[in-house]
C-alpha cells in the first residue's frame, strides 16, 4: 500500500478513536474538577477510597456532566501522581474502568504535548503491552506512531512496530507524568524493550510535560 494511502488510514483510525470533550464546568474561571484535586489530601484517601473519588469523577463525566477526568489540566494530573502512593496508583491499574480511562487519556495528552521540532526526521512505531491486561496475551495494548511531524496513538493503528516497550499501568503513569526516573526503570528493568532501543530511549525528550512541583 502506498505511504500516503496508509498515513490516511491510521490517522483517520485516530480521529475516530478519540473521546469527545464535553462542555467544561468553571468556576471563577477555574475548572472545578482542578481546583478539588488540588486540595485532595491523598495521604489520607485509603487506595479504596482514592478509586472511589476517581469512580465519582469518572462516572460523572460519562452522563455529561461538565466533570471529568479530562479536564483535569495536565501540571494538575501530573501533581496528583506525585502526591499518589504506590499503592493508589496500582488501585488504578487494578480498577478495569480506571485503568481504561488513564491510559486513553494520558495517550490523547501525548499529541498535546508533542514538541514536532524535537522530532525531526523521526519516523517510528511504538508498541505498548501493559501487564495484566485483558487482551491477547494478558496485555492491554496500545501504539503510538511520530511520523511526518505528527504524533498519534491509538489501542489499533495496524502498524507495524519498531520497539515494543513492555510495562505495568501503574509504572506507566508515574513515567507518562514525569514522576519515575526513565533510566532506572530500563536498568532495573521494569521497562522491558524489544525491537530497537533508541526509539524507546529518547521517546520522552519528543514531549514537553509539565515537572511535578519540587523536581
Amino acid at each position: 500500500m502506498p505511504r500516503n494511502s496508509q498515513n490516511r488510514r491510521w490517522r483517520d483510525k485516530v480521529r475516530l478513536s478519540r473521546p469527545l470533550r464535553l462542555h467544561k464546568t468553571r468556576t471563577g474561571g477555574e475548572h472545578v474538577v482542578n481546583a478539588f484535586a488540588e486540595k485532595l489530601e491523598l495521604a489520607k484517601l485509603s487506595p479504596e477510597q482514592f478509586t472511589q473519588v476517581l469512580e465519582t469523577l469518572h462516572m460523572l463525566g460519562e452522563t455529561g456532566a461538565g466533570i471529568e477526568l479530562s479536564s483535569l489540566e495536565t501540571e494538575v494530573l501530573v501533581d496528583v501522581v506525585q502526591r499518589a502512593s504506590r499503592e493508589q496508583l496500582k488501585a488504578i491499574a487494578d480498577h478495569p474502568e480506571l485503568r481504561s480511562a488513564f491510559l486513553d487519556e494520558i495517550f490523547r495528552r501525548m499529541s498535546d504535548h508533542f514538541v514536532p521540532e524535537r522530532a525531526r526526521h523521526v519516523d517510528f512505531v511504538v508498541a505498548w503491552r501493559f501487564t495484566d491486561g485483558d487482551g491477547e496475551d494478558g496485555f492491554d495494548r496500545f501504539q503510538t506512531v511520530i511520523e511526518d511531524g505528527v504524533c498519534v496513538s491509538s489501542t489499533d493503528l495496524a502498524r507495524t512496530p519498531d520497539t515494543t516497550i513492555t510495562l505495568s499501568v501503574d509504572d506507566f503513569i508515574r513515567m507518562a507524568t514525569g514522576n519515575a526516573a526513565v533510566a532506572a526503570m530500563f536498568v532495573t528493568g521494569k521497562v522491558k524493550v524489544k525491537g530497537e532501543y533508541a526509539p524507546a530511549v529518547r521517546f520522552s525528550g519528543y514531549f514537553d510535560i509539565p515537572k511535578p512541583s519540587g523536581a
